[in-house]
């Protein structure tokens, strides 16, 4: 036993040297996974009888068949189109407007919270670039003004 005792000692702590791993080289990219290429081979050439089976019992009334036909059909959606009163933006002050009324849609019930924070990021980021874009005209003027 007291070569397990010093296998455990020499596990502690940290088995790799700092920004080096076990692994280098890493799973090669596109790699599939085994269990992957298995069930691939079995179902090789049975994918169109499988479909129509599929189709078959949710024809005849197979809820689970049903369920995965319609989810092929028409998937979940992931995102909608929001409608709302948005004032146009063209200043900073603009956004701070826009910005109040995604808030006033929020309380009245016309947008949902998500929503609202989806539109409030858009917003943001249109500021950001705004802000950015005035500043490098501002710093632009500020060297022709110095070089002249």
């Amino acid at each position: 036993m007291p070569d397990a005792d010093k296998t455990a000692e020499k596990q502690r702590g940290r088995p790799f040297q700092k920004g080096q791993s076990g692994n280098p080289t890493g799973r090669p990219k596109g790699a599939r996974n085994v269990t992957t290429l298995a069930m691939e081979a079995l179902l090789d050439g049975q994918a169109e009888a499988l479909t129509q089976k599929a189709i078959d019992l949710a024809l005849t009334g197979d809820m689970g068949a049903l369920r995965i036909c319609l989810d092929r059909i028409m998937p979940a959606r992931k995102d909608r189109p929001v409608t709302f009163g948005l004032p146009p933006i063209g200043t900073a002050q603009d956004a701070a407007k826009a910005s109040s009324a995604v808030l006033a849609a929020v309380a009245t019930g016309e947008l949902t919270p998500a929503d609202a924070g989806e539109i409030s990021r858009l917003i943001d980021t249109w500021v950001k670039a705004f802000e950015t874009a005035e500043l490098t005209e501002r710093l632009g003027r500020l060297e022709r003004m110095t070089n002249q």
